[in-house]
């Protein structure tokens, strides 16, 4: 097997961990969602931004985990982050669940370089019975070593504490001495998720802000109403109201031809 050829990050912005080539490959088309183009999210924008501009400077900053409802923005946030920040030195390495195991590895190549780096997981989840969170432990917070200033991981899933959560884990918590005391398993679910110092939730958009988000898509439609009915309609055949189900509306409807003229301007 031929040996991965070096990473430019002179030139690159980010790349992906390709667990067959045991390297990592750059990545040259880039989503190019903006910074502006997200909307409902704005709390968590901020707190982000807040993060990664501590980060940057070289000030204290926390590991981020984005947990909640799904389609509300959390990956399309970490990619908008990446191309608002990239020129300032900002680079981001994804890195799938399955091969977190080589995440030592790939610190230990970026950790004397000149830029700062988020490692991306998205839908970040561990089943009963796996063990890679335990690499991903150890470079969250450490262990004989230091984890490295220029390191950051950022991750997105649908679950709070990352691992599985089981009735009988809840039954087995006991009271000693007027105290409560979490069952082993919790303990462990807890205590992955309390090394991302920065926690962000999401949830599903209500229907003011779902709108918002298709105004913003159809900024040139004139028949408001019209839209927001055939929006809404939309949303419900799927069941869920978020910022993908907006952009899949707008992939439908979108450009000439797509809604009817009546309700253009």
């Amino acid at each position: 097997m031929a040996f991965p050829t070096p990473i430019d990050w002179t030139a690159t912005v980010a790349a992906v961990w390709r667990r067959h080539r045991q390297g990592l490959r750059v990545i040259r088309r880039l989503d190019t969602v903006c910074w502006t183009d997200l909307t409902g999210i704005e709390r968590q924008q901020q707190a982000l931004f807040h993060n990664t501009e501590r980060f940057l400077r070289g000030e204290p900053s926390n590991n981020v985990l984005l947990w909640g409802a799904r389609g509300t923005g959390k990956s399309s946030l970490i990619k908008a982050l990446l191309n608002e920040y990239h020129p300032r030195g900002l680079r981001m390495i994804e890195v799938d669940k399955d091969d977190l195991v080589h995440l030592p590895e790939i610190v230990d190549d970026i950790c004397d370089l000149p830029y700062r780096f988020v490692i991306f997981c998205d839908d970040l989840s561990f089943e009963t019975g796996e063990t890679a969170y335990k690499a991903l432990k150890s470079v969250l917070e450490g262990s004989l070593e230091l984890p490295p200033e220029n390191v950051r991981i950022y991750a997105t899933s649908n679950r709070r504490h990352l691992m599985p959560e089981y009735m009988a884990d809840n039954l087995a918590t006991t009271v000693r001495g007027g105290e409560l005391h979490p069952a082993e398993a919790i303990e462990e679910q807890v205590s992955l998720a309390d090394r991302f110092g920065l926690q962000l939730s999401f949830y599903a958009f209500p229907q003011e802000v779902y709108l918002q988000a298709i105004d913003a898509l159809f900024p040139h439609v004139a028949d408001r109403e019209e839209l927001h009915r055939r929006a809404i309609r939309f949303a419900t055949q799927r069941g869920v109201r978020n910022g993908r189900t907006a952009q899949q509306f707008f992939r439908q409807y979108g450009g000439s031809g797509g809604l009817d003229p009546a309700c253009t301007g």
